[in-house]
């Protein structure tokens, strides 16, 4: 197997990260799956039927795609790619693909109703992202079946409000440069995309609510909080709950400004981040920041110096 895997990775190397994930996919392909890679995959498209069901299952993220797949594919498509969104299944929903390259887009199933699970496929971008729950690039000689070595599949996870995941956004070549020069630029593309679906998701959600950012984050996920009127968290975006210790699906219903009581592991950091929210928006005043949250003006005072926040005592 490291021989193959050797041999078929030759060209563009990508980081040692990137190597271990797809190591780790070839390795499922190999074990789990038992995938000849010399059988060609691509089963049969769904029927409009299926594929409207498939829609219809995803809820509300086609309808805050869809401004976003326009905005990608406007900065893709004239380096060759088709943008795929695809739901938590590996099945794509809906795609961006310029008039010259529709032929070649269906013939290579970057279309809907195609079906891009990992275990049906082997190593491609949407059903190795959704394997993983990380962003991943696929590129030409990296895919598990030799069928597929013409394609370059830049994907990363899309989660929806509750913090869980949604599906993938993919951006995918049949003719990429050998050389994946362009990678780069499309991942840092289409995570920003993906980010920018699941904060609108969010936001639609918990219309009303204050939403707070818990600081910057690199992932593919919007690190977002929402609190109702009394300041209690009562939603968090998959990046939020991750760094405050929580698994996607954990009740939520705390008081980031709670003195009392136990404290979720990873506490620290959303509370800051609402503190910061609050002075923010009080431009500074402690007095004002403190009647916005609830709080008397010493409690803020004391969060302030805990929590080691620049502020205008």
């Amino acid at each position: 197997m490291s021989q193959t895997l050797s041999l078929r990775m030759a060209g563009p190397v990508p980081a040692a990260a990137a190597r271990t994930l797809l190591a780790a996919s070839w390795q499922r392909c190999e074990g789990d799956y038992a995938l000849d890679p010399a059988q060609s995959g691509l089963s049969d498209l769904l029927s409009c039927f299926e594929l409207r069901q498939s829609c219809d299952e995803a809820g509300p993220l086609l309808r805050f795609a869809d401004a976003e797949l326009d905005r990608l594919h406007a900065i893709v498509r004239d380096m060759d790619y088709a943008v795929l969104l695809a739901d938590r299944t590996g099945t794509v929903l809906t795609r961006r693909t310029a008039r010259d390259t529709e032929r070649g887009c269906r013939r290579w199933h970057l279309w809907p109703g195609a079906r891009w699970d990992e275990r049906e496929e082997g190593t491609n971008g949407i059903g190795t992202c959704l394997a993983e729950q990380r962003p991943v690039t696929v590129h030409m000689n990296q895919h598990w079946r030799v069928n597929l070595r013409y394609l370059t599949c830049t994907a990363v996870p899309v989660y929806d409000a509750l913090g869980r995941l949604a599906g993938a956004l993919d951006a995918s070549s049949y003719h990429p440069d050998p050389d994946a020069r362009d990678v780069a630029l499309i991942r840092n593309t289409i995570t920003e995309a993906a980010r920018r679906i699941e904060a609108r998701c969010f936001g639609d959600l918990y219309r009303g609510h204050m939403i707070v950012t818990m600081g910057a984050d690199d992932g593919s996920s919007a690190p977002l909080l929402a609190l109702d009127a009394d300041r209690r968290v009562v939603g968090a975006t998959h990046a939020a709950r991750r760094d405050m210790g929580l698994k996607d699906g954990d009740a939520l219903e705390f008081c980031l400004l709670d003195e009392r009581g136990p404290r979720p592991d990873g506490f620290r950091a959303a509370e800051k981040a609402v503190v910061e929210t609050a002075l923010a928006s009080a431009r500074g005043n402690v007095s004002a920041a403190a009647r916005q949250l609830g709080i008397s003006r010493s409690t803020l005072h004391r969060k302030i110096r805990a929590l080691s926040i620049e502020a205008d005592l």
